[in-house]
């Protein structure tokens, strides 16, 4: 790390020591003539937001659609690419009609700004768990993309956000889906029977080998903080931006990527948010000769120990239920519908004495400000999402051992396998450090 990052790092554990011992739970008292423009919510009823990474996702679908609720006001935009944090804070300027959006390389920076009341956070897998916990113990709410890296990472981020009694809403709005919603609703309230598979398809890739000929570094980026926990290594286009989800320094491909999403409604239907299946085995095709060490294509089969089969594959996206007097789901369809077997279970309305599930129909984000204001959790909230992406996790282990594992979910350990319980955690790179 340069000279710069140590004295950031310093100042940083001196700024936020007394912020995290004197946290509290609700939203700060802004001066109403920082909102500019958007000046049509009270002070006392507007969330203070920095955005940490800022790229096309970060600003497509995070930083725009809280640009779009009154009631969040950016105020700081990060990221390790200068252009990015420019384009970003010109998008802020220009909603707000001012200059006060400030940028940042380095994350540190924002999270020791006592006047924010939440992140955003929007990085690569590798960045989620370090940045958020920094968060959490400023007393920062957190939204954060999903998912963690891995198992350890995933059960420190849960425990430190209930620790310090923050609200964290993991990124996906596919839990605020009328479609998705629908589907669980129906199979929590036995209209297909008892449930006894389910099915998950999520996409395949990457398919190329990714380039490793080192590259000179682009001017604007900082490459060193890009990495941050990751291993050093030489800098290649193709580890960034969107291709750092093929490599397995930085993620754990599509089956964590796009398995936060659809493995999450696996879950919601299954009433196992708070568990995992207790045995996995896989089988997956990686591509040769290159960077990218992901599967790209993949078959995995569970089981819980309620006796459901959970089947994971790659293909177009969906997810369907299987019960003993029908079943339910979207695979193969267009997006936004639904078919049933019979098809009348479509038809059935949910009474007021049965299941209703919590959902957001605004989205994650309006969830996300609705939850920093009342402190009641959001609907994808932090031991959800850890449950999920450890089904990821121990999938993508089984597929590089190339066996039946047996895992334990109130433990989080495998069952007399030293080697796959190994490979539930990993060393940072230093100084960083959970």
């Amino acid at each position: 790390m340069n000279g710069r990052a140590v004295i950031t790092r310093r100042r940083f554990i001196k700024e936020t020591a007394g912020i995290a011992a004197g946290a509290i739970a609700f939203p700060h008292f802004v001066a109403s003539s920082a909102l500019g423009k958007a000046g049509s919510v009270s002070a006392s009823n507007r969330i203070t937001l920095g955005f940490i990474g800022v790229g096309s996702h970060g600003i497509g679908m995070n930083l725009k659609t809280f640009l779009g609720n009154a009631d969040a006001q950016a105020v700081a935009v990060c990221d390790v690419d200068s252009n990015h944090h420019d384009k970003a804070r010109d998008i802020v300027n220009q909603k707000y009609g001012n200059n006060d959006c400030a940028t940042y390389k380095d994350f540190r920076d924002v999270i020791a700004r006592d006047d924010i009341d939440a992140v955003v956070i929007s990085t690569p897998d590798h960045w989620h768990a370090l940045m958020s916990v920094m968060a959490a113990k400023t007393g920062k709410d957190v939204l954060c993309e999903k998912p963690t890296l891995t198992v350890q990472e995933g059960r420190v981020l849960s425990d430190t956000i209930k620790r310090y009694g923050r609200i964290f809403q993991t990124a996906s709005g596919i839990r605020a889906s009328s479609v998705y919603h629908r589907m669980c609703e129906l199979v929590r309230n036995g209209r297909i029977g008892k449930v006894h598979t389910i099915r998950v398809v999520l996409p395949g890739g990457p398919h190329r080998p990714g380039i490793t000929t080192p590259m000179p570094m682009p001017k604007a980026l900082d490459y060193d903080m890009w990495l941050g926990p990751a291993p050093w290594t030489p800098y290649t286009k193709d580890r960034l931006h969107y291709h750092w989800r093929w490599v397995s320094d930085y993620s754990g491909g599509q089956l964590t990527d796009w398995g936060a999403h659809h493995i999450s409604i696996a879950q919601w239907g299954n009433n196992t948010d708070l568990t995992c299946p207790v045995e996995v085995e896989g089988k997956g095709v990686f591509c040769e000769g290159g960077l990218y060490n992901t599967a790209r294509e993949y078959k995995i089969k569970y089981k819980y120990a309620n006796g459901v089969n959970l089947i994971i594959s790659s293909g177009t996206p969906g997810v369907q239920f299987e019960g003993d007097e029908g079943w339910i789901g979207d695979l193969g369809e267009p997006q936004g519908k639904l078919k049933a077997n019979p098809s009348s279970v479509l038809d059935s309305v949910i009474g007021p004495d049965e299941i209703h599930l919590y959902t957001c129909p605004a989205g994650e984000q309006r969830n996300f400000l609705d939850c920093v204001k009342s402190r009641e959790p959001c609907f994808y909230p932090e031991e959800v999402g850890h449950r999920v992406f450890t089904i990821s996790h121990i999938g993508n282990i089984s597929m590089l051992l190339g066996r039946k594992l047996r895992w334990d979910p109130d433990k989080e350990q495998f069952v007399n396998d030293e080697l796959a319980n190994r490979m539930l955690s990993r060393s940072m790179r230093s100084p960083w450090r959970l």
